[in-house]
């Protein structure tokens, strides 16, 4: 894979991230009911970082959930013989809450449908909004997110990698050519 651009660096997500809390309190009418859940694996630092930000803003500690989709995926026998399952980890009630979910990346919308197959088998929520780090288009299914770092129209032989200091050791998103 060779790099074709650098769409955001250590600042540029942080300046992503703030946005992105302060959209979501200001849509949310502030923080009551509001848990923030991150799709494994990125999804969950950027939840927790979102989370941080918003109890700065707000002044009070925030819920924050890990949600493990591999059982749910609509490719897992194209992943792997044996796909690694990794623990969701929602140990609280989500009936009647506003559920924020977290992922890096909005591609083709099947991880998020299969967060949301995920979400619906532990209770009932209240709403279930989406923030993404990057939107990237080639949508297959009806799914768009309610709050996004950067738009970065891409081309189906160009991936976006995103790399997090939590998972990654540096910081930075790469627009990359895969063919």
């Amino acid at each position: 894979m060779k790099e074709k651009a650098k769409l955001l660096d250590q600042e540029g997500i942080r300046r992503s991230l703030t946005r992105i809390a302060h959209e979501i309190v200001e849509k949310n009418k502030g923080v009551d009911d509001l848990i923030i859940v991150g799709i494994r694996r990125r999804g969950v630092p950027l939840a927790e970082r979102l989370a941080q930000m918003i109890s700065q803003i707000e002044g009070t500690k925030l819920t924050v959930g890990k949600l493990d989709i591999t059982l749910y995926r609509d490719d897992l026998t194209a992943l792997s013989d044996q796909p690694v399952v990794h623990a969701t980890e929602i140990p609280f009630e989500i009936t009647g809450k506003k559920i924020i979910l977290v992922d890096d990346v909005l591609y083709t919308g099947r991880t998020v449908r299969a967060a949301l197959d995920a979400m619906m088998d532990l209770g009932r929520p209240k709403s279930i909004q989406l923030a993404v780090l990057v939107d990237r288009g080639h949508r297959e299914l009806p799914i768009r997110a309610d709050y996004i770092g950067k738009n970065a129209p891409t081309s189906r032989k160009e991936s976006i990698e995103v790399m997090l200091k939590e998972t990654d050791g540096e910081e930075r998103v790469l627009i990359v050519e895969t063919e």
